[in-house]
């Protein structure tokens, strides 16, 4: 049976977890040769993203082990197939969570390949040769030029990298769900890696945005660094009482179980309450808010190709950037339990271009 080092002819090596401790360390592994459709990149930075830290502990029971985490990386273009046309050597690319579909489904068709049945996420999962997807904590990629993401001249590397997940998971339900209007009211609960972008996002589109959180210190930092217009926190009754019927919609963000009673009596009739966080255990579904007002609680999940591109693209031309603090390498495993303890401001993003040799020589 072929090892991870062996199974493809490139050489590679990374960071992996072997257990479900999620303890990063070294690991030497394979990528594929570069196929005629393929982009191969040199991955210079990778954000570390939520989901990461749940995959590592197997906290979703769907880990495949050893995993090399990793679906926010940007890098650049070290070689192309004969049959590329978006891309050439030099180029900045990225890619996000997805490196296949079935091309063939209702969702592929509708360039909705994060609807695809048959998805091949970037990591921990199947490729269509039967092997197991490594992500972008690892020197080197190679994926299908269908699903690498051109990054423009004018955004940098290491704040387009969060963009390939934590962006396109907000920046789809606001312009899926008609949230992308000058002069509309945009509430965003929890300010995290997905909830400060966001507000960055809504704002660009001219939208008023509050922030509602559970944390009183997040008011400052909400309006003046992130540009929100106001702050409401949910602890507080006579404030939610004082914004009741004052939004538009609502994107929430909140991975940890919570009422979305509060939420919903913050919305006009007809507003939408979107979920774009994932908390482990169901929520109560407060069907009198609901119905009371006609309103509509709403689910996404990041967003195809296409609509990433757009993301990307509007991203560079309105300034929209991540707060990131990046990292070396060897830092991942703190930076994993500070995560866990929401210690971040807002995501951690890995200098692998100029860390990932220094660890593992």
């Amino acid at each position: 049976m072929a090892t991870p080092e062996t199974e493809h002819p490139k050489k590679a090596y990374g960071w992996a977890a072997r257990d479900p401790s999620g303890v990063l360390s070294p690991f030497n592994f394979s990528r594929r040769e570069t196929g005629e459709q393929d982009v191969a990149f040199k991955v210079m930075y990778c954000g570390i993203c939520h989901s990461d830290l749940h995959m590592l502990k197997n906290e979703w029971g769907n880990t495949t082990f050893p995993i090399v985490p990793g679906h926010e990386i940007a890098g650049v273009v070290t070689e192309v197939g004969s049959k590329v046309q978006n891309f050439k050597v030099g180029d900045k690319v990225g890619v996000g969570v997805l490196v296949g579909s079935c091309n063939s489904c209702q969702g592929c068709a509708a360039n909705l390949e994060n609807f695809c049945p048959q998805m091949i996420l970037t990591y921990s999962a199947k490729n269509k040769d039967g092997t197991i997807t490594y992500g972008g904590y690892s020197d080197s990629m190679v994926v299908d030029e269908r699903f690498a993401i051109r990054i423009p001249d004018n955004l940098p590397l290491d704040v387009a990298a969060p963009l390939l997940c934590a962006g396109i998971t907000v920046y789809s339900p606001l312009r899926y769900f008609g949230l992308d209007k000058p002069g509309l009211h945009v509430g965003v609960v929890g300010l995290g890696g997905l909830g400060h972008v966001a507000v960055k996002f809504a704002k660009a589109f001219g939208a008023k945005v509050t922030v509602i959180s559970t944390s009183p210190n997040k008011q400052k930092e909400a309006i003046e660094r992130l540009g929100a217009d106001s702050f409401l926190l949910s602890k507080d009754q006579d404030q939610m009482k004082a914004a009741m019927y004052s939004l538009d919609g609502i994107i929430d963000s909140v991975s940890a179980v919570h009422p979305l009673a509060p939420l919903l009596a913050l919305l006009k009739p007809n507003g939408k309450l979107v979920m774009v966080g994932l908390p482990e255990k169901p929520l109560e579904l407060p069907m009198f808010s609901l119905c009371t007002g006609r309103k509509m609680i709403a689910g996404s999940c990041i967003g195809g190709l296409k609509e990433t591109q757009e993301m990307i693209d509007f991203a560079a031309k309105h300034n929209v950037k991540p707060e990131i603090e990046v990292i070396a390498m060897d830092y991942v495993n703190t930076a994993m339990e500070r995560l866990a303890k929401a210690d971040v401001k807002y995501r951690f993003v890995i200098d692998i271009g100029n860390t990932l040799n220094a660890t593992t020589s």
